[in-house]
């Protein structure tokens, strides 16, 4: 499947993260600045800042925000504005950090990027305005490009365990009404279709960072239902059948969130069990935590091109509030 779209007319309005979130992002700002000054007299050391990327890390992959460097971390239930997860393999932390140098010949950068370790979701009990929460702080933290990964189930029988699957499309089962959703994000009226979701050159960047790894990578459609249980035989082969490569519990919300707010957005889904339906296999959470970890070097690969793209398109670029250029 390739990542190009076609133009849309019909261009939703972009609308802007909410003052809880813009509140909760330069409370943190503030909180940082604090410490600096607590930490004077310790190693001088250039502190995280809000950068152009913003990634949520989907279960199983937590821990790819122990690789960045010059972390400030914070419980999403400290944040005032994001609910703590209680899904297997989600922390529930916000992480800002650097990325460490790159170890090529080529001239060290360190992406500045703020991470969300874990997210909830529409099964645990979240109303589906706060699905969307987590990239509206992103965005309220300087973010215009938001990396999302997942641990999906592969639908295509050609798939393996551990490749990964780069969204191009996706299939919203679980669509609701703006009525339902508090008017926001889903409340952004347009005439027509909205245009692709997915940013078609991030699409190809990925690829081309997974190609560069020699890691196996695909794009493809994937399918959002609500869980929380795993999907039926029969359901299996709906999904097949209605187009789909790849199904979660998931990512939609938030990219369709983020691309209301008028960020660039990509998406990876980590396969981490295939389809069968004639031959059905157990699969539980733990066995999804452990096929997601096993793939994280993959998705490091992409997020450190994302990074590289997110920050080149941002130079020269003002940033996108205010609030946190006063607190930094």
């Amino acid at each position: 499947m390739s990542g190009k779209r076609e133009a849309n007319a019909a261009t939703p309005a972009c609308v802007s993260p909410r003052p809880e979130a813009v509140a909760a992002a330069a409370a943190m700002i503030s909180a940082d600045a604090s410490m600096r000054r607590a930490e004077k007299g310790g190693p001088a050391a250039r502190s995280p800042a809000p950068g152009p990327l913003g990634v949520v890390l989907g279960t199983g992959l937590g821990g790819l925000a122990d690789r960045l460097v010059a972390t400030r971390s914070v419980a999403f239930g400290d944040t005032g504005w994001l609910a703590s997860p209680t899904a297997t393999g989600h922390a529930g932390r916000v992480v800002r950090g650097r990325l460490p140098a790159a170890q090529s010949g080529s001239a060290a950068t360190q992406e500045d990027v703020v991470i969300l370790r874990g997210r909830v979701h529409g099964y645990e009990g979240h109303a589906a305005e706060a699905l969307g929460r987590g990239v509206e702080l992103l965005a309220a933290l300087g973010a215009t490009t938001v990396l999302l990964t997942n641990a999906a189930g592969g639908l295509r029988p050609d798939m393996r365990v551990g490749e990964l699957m780069i969204v191009g499309d996706h299939i919203d089962l679980v669509r609701r009404p703006p009525a339902a959703t508090g008017g926001w994000p889903s409340g952004v009226v347009t005439a027509g279709r909205d245009p692709a979701v997915y940013d078609a050159t991030l699409i190809d960047a990925a690829l081309e960072a997974a190609r560069s790894a020699d890691v196996v990578a695909r794009a493809g459609v994937y399918a959002f239902l609500r869980g929380p249980c795993y999907e039926t035989r029969a359901e299996y082969r709906m999904l097949r059948r209605f187009g789909a490569d790849a199904v979660g519990m998931s990512t939609v919300p938030e990219a369709l969130a983020a691309h209301r707010l008028g960020l660039r957005v990509v998406a990876v889904s980590v396969i981490t069990n295939v389809a069968r339906p004639d031959a059905a296999v157990r699969t539980d959470a733990e066995d999804v935590c452990r096929a997601a970890a096993g793939a994280a070097d993959g998705v490091w690969a992409m997020l450190r091109r994302i990074a590289a793209v997110a920050a080149a398109a941002a130079v020269g670029q003002a940033p996108g509030h205010a609030t946190l250029e006063a607190g930094r």
